[in-house]
């Protein structure tokens, strides 16, 4: 019998990095969950025990923090790249380095109706994420950059329906014109180039899925997910693939018969689990698929 080793990484998971710019009495801040990981020649250290060539994962960390205050951390694509273009750059036993982010948003306070200078409150709409991939030094280096979120939770009350569904000896789901479609949305696209700005660019796709998540009359989950998807792609030439993961969060008319009250559709049970879940790519035929660890997450941050 033959035994061999397989692929394998290693890296530093989830360095917490909070920044605070104070260049002026406004302050801004940024705040990071960043992950790093490595491919290269590291097999001495799984079959030998020899790190002669692996660089610590605490380096790793140290870098991420040092990064945030010399190389800035505005928008975490950006971040994300120059971190990972170091590593492979500066390290020649790396091959690739994955660099994967969530970002946590803040608003800040008002006080007497006016914005504080240097107070926040959490907002929890969504996490952003990014995740960055490395390849290669010089002529032959390919980027990768897949921005998104996660966690957006999204409701309408009317506008869905599920009918004309295949049904076996175990199908007991009503058909309905008209019921609650909500989910916990995971979107990630993948851009072809870099935009003129990462946060328009976030912004601009968020809006174009919550919109057209409202205004599309949808006779499936599925079928609101590809429009979505579709309408991000026609707007965004320099994005080329979108990804969904959306968990239906079921919505079930509460029975209140036995009261006798009337239910027009106006009471439901929010059921949290079992749940579908629906996953789906919409991607432009016309360019190359990314390499599948662009895709492969590193701690299921993204």
């Amino acid at each position: 019998m033959s035994i061999t080793l397989g692929p394998n990484r290693y890296g530093k998971a989830e360095s917490r990095v909070v920044r605070i710019y104070r260049d002026d009495a406004r302050h801004e801040i940024r705040d990071i969950n960043v992950s790093t990981a490595l491919r290269g020649d590291f097999a001495g250290a799984h079959l030998f025990g020899d790190q002669s060539k692996v660089l610590p994962t605490d380096s790793q960390k140290q870098t991420a923090y040092a990064f945030a205050k010399e190389k800035g951390l505005v928008s975490i694509e950006d971040y994300g790249m120059t971190l990972g273009s170091h590593l492979v750059d500066t390290v020649e036993h790396i091959d690739s380095a994955r660099v994967e982010i969530e970002e946590f948003a803040w608003q800040r306070v008002l006080v007497d109706g006016s914005e504080h200078d240097h107070t926040w409150i959490r907002q929890g709409q969504e996490t952003r994420t990014a995740a960055i991939t490395v390849t290669g030094r010089g002529e032959t280096r390919e980027t990768t950059v897949i921005a998104g979120f996660k966690d957006l939770t999204i409701l309408k009350s009317t506008g869905s329906e599920f009918t004309g569904f295949y049904q076996d000896p175990y199908t007991v789901l009503e058909p309905t014109n008209d019921r609650i479609m909500a989910t916990s949305l995971i979107a990630q696209w993948r851009f072809n180039g870099t935009p003129t700005s990462w946060e328009s660019a976030y912004a601009g796709v968020k809006q174009i899925l919550v919109s057209t998540f409202a205004t599309v009359h949808s006779l499936a989950l599925q079928q609101t997910l590809y429009e979505m998807g579709k309408a991000v792609l026609e707007e965004f030439d320099d994005i080329v693939e979108i990804r969904f993961s959306a968990p239906n969060k079921h919505h079930f008319l509460y029975n209140l018969a036995p009261f006798g009250v009337e239910n027009n559709n106006e009471v439901f049970n929010a059921d949290d689990r079992p749940y579908g879940l629906i996953q789906a790519t919409v991607l432009r035929d016309d360019v190359a698929p990314a390499p599948a660890e662009a895709w492969d997450s590193y701690t299921g941050l993204v």
